[in-house]
């Protein structure tokens, strides 16, 4: 019998989790997958997404975001443009712009570009806009109106940092803000890749630590950032982040 990929924990108390959602525009969702699932989903990203890496480097006219894929990034030309933008992102972090770097595998890209048809990242995607998953995001967040899901498994290693931004892209139909945990067990405070929330002085309002098998979601435009991951923490905070989109 073939293992499932992707079940709702059908324990979730809807209802408690709407009304916190409404008091404070964001949540995490914890166990919001069968732990069955949860786990055959972290195999996936742990042991078969082949990662490529994400960056920006400031955030002026005509900065578009970097992509290096993992076939690049073995060549003697992708590790001379990989140290480049190290050094880009640094010195953009460095002089307040905004700047991220991180592990990425887009699921869009891989169906829209053929990386794996029929594999599982292309069936990630699908069960992201089920009807049942779709449902219960509407039922959480109050929002109806949202139809559609994007995402990209993401992967938050050592000298990874996303800065401080607020996803203010409305026209683009973004609503709300999600990622998918599947960070490794027991991920420790000192390890950064927290998911942290800023209020108006920039004090930290609010942070979610990366928990396994748990659903972050909150209302954009909002503050935040992924906290600077150090050299000395494991490769393991997985994730699939995206945005819900009402058009």
């Amino acid at each position: 019998m073939a293992k499932a990929l992707f079940e709702i924990n059908p324990a979730l108390d809807r209802k408690v989790l709407a009304e916190q959602f409404a008091r404070n525009r964001r949540i995490q969702v914890r166990d919001v997958l069968t732990r069955e699932t949860a786990e055959e989903i972290r195999g996936i990203l742990a042991s078969h997404t082949p990662w490529g890496l994400a960056f920006k480097a400031g955030d002026g006219p005509g900065v578009e975001p970097q992509q290096i894929h993992a076939a690049e990034a073995r060549t003697p030309a992708g590790q001379q443009k990989l140290q480049q933008l190290f050094k880009q992102t640094d010195e953009a972090a460095r002089s307040g712009d905004y700047a991220f770097r991180y592990g990425q595998f887009s699921l869009v890209q891989a169906i829209q570009q053929g990386w794996n048809p029929g594999g599982p990242h292309e069936l990630l995607l699908e069960y992201l806009n089920a009807p049942d998953f779709l449902d219960l995001v509407r039922e959480i967040t109050g929002l109806p109106e949202l139809v559609k899901a994007d995402g990209q498994a993401t992967l938050f290693g050592p000298n990874h940092f996303l800065a401080n931004h607020t996803d203010s892209h409305v026209a683009e139909g973004w609503r709300i803000a999600y990622v998918l945990n599947f960070t490794m067990d027991d991920w420790q405070r000192d390890w950064g890749g927290y998911l942290v929330f800023f209020d108006d002085e920039g004090d930290i309002i609010e942070g979610f630590r990366p928990r396994f098998n748990a659903l972050n979601m909150f209302l954009v435009p909002q503050d935040h950032a992924v906290q600077y991951v150090p050299p000395f923490a494991p490769v393991g905070r997985f994730a699939i982040t995206g945005w819900f989109r009402d058009r």
